[in-house]
């Protein structure tokens, strides 16, 4: 393949965000062609389909990328296969439903010369680069986060967000997780968790939690998917100089309470700009460090049981 040629691409996993993002990102951008969908129950007009996975990688040699769309709990092995086929991966996020796995991902892409990309979307929103300087010569006195939103509106008829395997809440929390991760000066761990798990479900449907910050911050976090109305998408810092506010999912910035970015929504079309960087340069970029964060969530959390879900 010609180096000026687009970058053939199959979608795994034809859902909500491959069809609200993966796919008008591929489209606009001129690094890429979507080739073919891997699905087992939905379509993409236009594209070849395939139902297996299996089935693409052996027939379609010339497709040297793929998109995993596909909910975590099961994504290991898909990645996997493609990784062995000689494909380089994007990963969405969350990378994987375990550290472990996506570690042994990273090794085999290494071993074999191939990229892998574990992407965090909200880290791509417009305020938080900005916020990040901003923050870097700083002392932090304190950071809140409140990330609360409507699950039935975002995950309509989406029973796998509720079983073992995948984050519940933590499917939008990470995001916050991944802002935070990006936009402190300094590491911070989670040292104690409230998980709310409805009765009927192997993930938690809220949850808060307080960090430990070696400089003395306080850190905490409070995700909510049972939130109506007015959806909140928050982070809040407090320092010895000013103060912060990420706001809309990070697309906003406000610094001492005046405006300071804001702008529409590009944080998946940059996603495929960096992936087409990293597949150019052969590059791994894989940041397991929200992930981190949400696997010692459950490890220190203390369970509650609360009113079963249903949509």
């Amino acid at each position: 393949m010609k180096a000026t040629e687009p970058t053939r691409i199959a979608i795994v996993g034809v859902g909500k965000i491959a069809r609200d993002q993966h796919m008008p990102s591929i489209e606009h951008n001129p690094n890429f062609t979507l080739c073919a969908a891997v699905s087992r129950h939905a379509r993409v007009d236009g594209v070849e389909h395939y139902n297996a996975l299996d089935a693409m990688l052996l027939k379609r040699p010339d497709i040297t990328a793929l998109a995993l769309c596909t909910p975590p709990a099961v994504r290991f092995d898909m990645a996997m296969a493609a990784l062995r086929a000689g494909r380089h991966v994007l990963l969405e996020k969350p990378p994987g439903a375990t550290l472990t796995e996506v570690e042994t991902l990273v090794g085999e892409a290494r071993e074999r010369g191939l990229t892998l990309y574990a992407t965090w979307h909200s880290r791509h929103a417009l305020g938080v680069e900005p916020a990040r300087d901003w923050l870097a010569p700083r002392r932090i006195r304190s950071v809140r986060i409140v990330w609360k939103e409507d699950v039935r509106r975002w995950h309509p008829g989406q029973a796998w967000i509720w079983n073992a395997g995948n984050v519940g809440v933590f499917d939008p929390g990470i995001n916050a997780l991944s802002i935070l991760t990006r936009i402190m000066p300094h590491p911070v761990h989670v040292a104690s968790a409230d998980l709310d798990f409805p009765s009927n479900c192997q993930t938690p449907i809220a949850a808060r939690l307080e960090f430990a910050d070696p400089f003395g911050a306080t850190v905490t976090a409070e995700f909510d998917w049972r939130h109506e109305g007015h959806q909140t998408w928050d982070i809040a810092v407090e320092t010895d100089a000013g103060s912060l506010l990420l706001s809309e999912g990070g697309s906003r910035l406000t610094i001492d309470g005046e405006p300071a970015v804001s702008g529409p929504d590009r944080e998946y079309p940059a996603i495929y700009e960096h992936f087409a960087e990293l597949l150019a340069a052969g590059r791994i970029d894989v940041d397991v460090s929200p992930l981190r964060h949400v696997a010692d969530a459950f490890l220190v959390g203390r369970r509650h049981e609360v009113d079963a879900f249903h949509e």
